[in-house]
């Protein structure tokens, strides 16, 4: 079970079906939908203002979720997956959205569903990214529209096999 810790009163929560890997951590003002995994080295830290994740979202290895105290709450929407090594702060993401490997997602940032930030992108603050778009660059910027072929190849399809990938993990220690 990962490292779960209350925080000013307040304790994580989590829907049913969802994968904790033994050293994600989780702290705080967490609330996490159905069927989500957080997985190896993962941490979302809802110490200083609220994190909100919707159903069939998985947080990869090693990926960074956290606020700006009083100022930058974090909601995430349904069938979002965050690539590996991956820092969101302070923003909002919708709907069937792909976080790129390393990408970061700065304070008030809005990612609106069906759209892709690519590996190593950097998101800066304020940005708005609009509903079918591909983003990429430090800083970051439109490079092309999001194909129905990459809708369904890249982002449903990792958000559909983490979830797959999840269910291989028996809770049971040798």
């Amino acid at each position: 079970m990962a490292l779960v810790k209350v925080v000013k009163g307040i304790k994580p929560r989590w829907g049913k079906d969802c994968f904790l890997a033994e050293n994600a951590t989780l702290t705080g003002d967490v609330v996490l939908g159905d069927s989500c995994s957080v997985w190896f080295n993962a941490v979302v830290r809802g110490d200083v203002h609220q994190i909100r994740i919707g159903n069939q979202v998985n947080i990869q290895d090693g990926v960074i979720i956290h606020c700006t105290y009083k100022k930058s709450p974090v909601h995430i929407g349904n069938r979002v997956s965050i690539a590996h090594g991956a820092i969101i702060h302070g923003c909002t993401i919708h709907d069937n959205v792909l976080i790129g490997m390393g990408a970061i997602v700065m304070d008030d940032v809005v990612v609106e569903s069906n759209s892709v930030i690519a590996a190593g992108a950097v998101v800066t603050k304020n940005t708005v990214i609009k509903s079918g778009s591909v983003y990429a660059g430090m800083p970051a910027k439109k490079i092309k529209a999001l194909s129905p072929e990459l809708l369904e190849n890249n982002v449903h399809r990792i958000a559909d096999n983490y979830s797959m990938y999840a269910s291989w993990y028996d809770e049971d220690v040798l």
